[in-house]
Parts: C-alpha cells; structure tokens; sequence
C-alpha cells in the first residue's frame, strides 16, 4: 500500500526583493547558466529522494519561491515530468505555480499550462498603485487585473493571493478590494494580514518609525471583514489565510502540508517531511543555489523527530484547518477533552466542544497563536 506524497519544489530567484519578505530568494540578474545548472540539481535532487520514500502517490506539485513564473516552462515541463515517472500520479496530480503579474511574466502563463501546470497562484497582493509602490511591487494595479483574466482564460483552476492590514488601510477600503478581487474571477483566495518578518526592510522602517502598521483592534477589523465578505460570496474558510469555492477548488498540495501527510521538499532552502523507517523525518536543503547545486542531491541536514515534536507540529498545522486533529494523533501531549488546557480554551470560546477533535472556532482563529501556544507548552 502506497501513501499520499506531495512535492514542493522551491525556485529562489525574484526580479525585486519585497520589503516584506524572508522568504530563501535571489536577485534574477545574469544568473542564466546558474539557473540551468539549477534546474539540473532539482531534478538529480527528485531522484536521490525518490530512492528514500519508495514508491508513492503522487497527489501535488507546488512550484514556489521566489517567482518561479520566472523560470524556463520547459524546466518547469521536465520537472513534472520527471516526477510523474518518479511517483505514481494519484489521479490528475495538482500542480501549482506561484506568479506575479507583470507582462514578462504573464506572457510564460501558456508556456506553463502546456508544460503541465494545472493551478496558478497568482500573487495580487493589492488592487490600488499606491498599497503596490509601499509594498514593492513591480507592477501595478491595472497590471494585476489584466494578469488575474489571462490566468482565469489559461488555467483550471486561478488562487488569488492579497495581503491586507497594510498601513492605512480600513475596513470598507478593504471590503471594496475583496469585491473586485472576487468579480476577477478566482475561485481560491488567500487573504494574509501583513506580518513584520524581522530582519526585512519593512522591519527596518517600523523600528526607524517610517512604516505604522495598523493597530490589534483595526488588524482583527480587517480579518473579520475577510471573512464575511468571502463567505457571503461562497467562499468557505476551511483554512485560516485560505478560502475556496467548494471542496475542489481547495489547494490539495497545502492540505498535503495541513493534514500532515508526507511531502518533498526540493530546491535551495526547501524544507520535506517524509515518514521514514516509521518515525517523522524533517529534510532540510542547502539554502545558497550554489551550495544547493553543488550537493548534487544531498541534504544539509535531515533529523528524525521525536514523537513530542512530530505531535508539536501536528497540531500548529491541524488548527489551522476547519476539521481540526483528531486527539489520537497528538496523544503523545497528553491532550484530551478533559485536559485543564483544553477546557479553559472550550471555556473561552476559542476551541470547539468535540470529544474526538481539537477544533478552533471563529473566535479562536483570530487567536490561534495564542491557542496553539497554550496547547503546545
């Protein structure tokens, strides 16, 4: 008997650096013979893993970074390829792209689709050219729309990323944001409130005080109006930062990640978790593309977990979910219903009242670091 497999593949390069992000990624300049090289890695990187899990089904591929719109969609065409041969194809496999939507990049989306990319993430981020400039997009709004309809006229399936709590925004502002992104034509959206990841530019300016993110009361305002306009116009919240249009139109490779299953993790910097020998293995790729190549599929480090830290991460990851986890599956905690933890939190209106399942409501999901927290320590 097989089990579910799904497979990040990270490709680091960006034309420009957001001030916001920490994410693993690489200025896109002159790097052409590096990026080739690295295409290469990639793939002797699949196969080295592929001799570790065994045989598999197959049932996601997630293309992110960086900007891997950016990338050759005959790279991208031999990858899923290559991993199709490697692990049996559950199906008709997901496979998703990250993208940005400048013109460059737009005109890649029929390369990509014919390569094999089901599913486009595309990164809007805001609606307005003004949020755009202060975020450090290299496109703008009328941009961002044009590349939202090529994608919806190019792919099954369109997710739609926005960032909202960015500096000045209101509630209505945003609550007219959310209704254009909607009439685009998604069926997926992923409304993430805007976090100062220490060490970024955005973190420099909020300490030199030339960035003011909005407030608790005005962050939890927006949240609360992502949720009611989402859900009023059919979208259901069955993640935290992620809602679709009906249970097929959900992002099986994140569900790969929620549920904890099993899932490579390929290109500089990724992170996998694999079920190895019976005990939970974290894997941990080099982070600088050179070093990445240069290990011709070798892991910087991988570490088995204990059962405390496979059952820790469990459960982080199933909060976030509508389903919850399931109290057998972090039992190794010594959580159950009648736990002090989880009754003062029932108590408190921010855990469900379920016998078999640890499940944040409403009001527990615009906590849900604190509620994790709690459970965790």
């Amino acid at each position: 008997m097989t089990t579910a497999l799904g497979l990040y593949i990270h490709w680091p390069y960006c034309a420009k650096i957001c001030p916001y992000c920490d994410f693993n990624v690489y200025r896109d300049r002159g790097r052409g013979e590096e990026q080739a090289a690295l295409a290469r890695a990639i793939a002797a990187d699949l196969q080295a893993q592929r001799a570790l899990t065994g045989e598999r089904e197959l049932v996601s591929i997630f293309f992110g970074g960086g900007t891997p719109s950016l990338m050759d969609p005959d790279w991208a065409g031999e990858l899923i390829a290559l991993a199709r041969r490697l692990w049996t194809p559950a199906g008709e496999v997901e496979v998703t792209l990250e993208a940005n939507p400048t013109d460059a990049e737009t005109g890649r989306f029929a390369g990509f689709a014919a390569a094999g990319v089901n599913r486009l993430s595309l990164g809007l981020q805001a609606l307005d050219d003004a949020s755009l400039a202060r975020l450090g997009r290299n496109h703008d709004a009328a941009e961002a729309r044009r590349a939202a309809q090529v994608a919806a006229a190019t792919f099954p399936r369109l997710s739609v990323d926005m960032i909202y709590a960015r500096p000045g925004q209101t509630p209505a502002a945003w609550r007219a944001e959310l209704a254009e992104v909607i009439a685009l034509g998604a069926e997926h959206v992923s409304p993430y409130q805007l976090t100062i990841e220490a060490g970024t530019a955005f973190d420099r300016a909020v300490r030199r005080g030339a960035l003011v993110p909005p407030g608790e009361e005005t962050a939890a305002q927006l949240y609360e109006t992502t949720q009611e306009v989402l859900e009023a116009a059919g979208f259901e919240a069955y993640e935290v930062s992620n809602h679709a249009r009906g249970p097929a139109a959900r992002s099986r490779h994140n569900l790969v990640y929620w549920t904890g299953e099993d899932y490579v993790g390929a290109g500089p910097g990724a992170h996998g978790r694999l079920t190895l020998a019976g005990a939970r293995t974290a894997t941990f790729a080099h982070a600088k593309p050179a070093d990445y190549i240069a290990a011709a599929g070798a892991f910087a480090a991988r570490e088995t977990l204990t059962p405390t830290e496979a059952a820790e991460e469990r459960l982080l990851a199933g909060l976030r979910i509508a389903p919850g986890v399931a109290f057998e599956e972090v039992a190794v905690l010594g959580l159950s219903p009648a736990h002090p933890k989880v009754a003062d939190l029932v108590a408190a209106g921010l855990l469900a009242e379920d016998p078999a399942r640890l499940r944040a409501t409403a009001a527990g999901r615009l906590l849900l670091d604190h509620v994790t927290s709690r459970l965790a320590t």
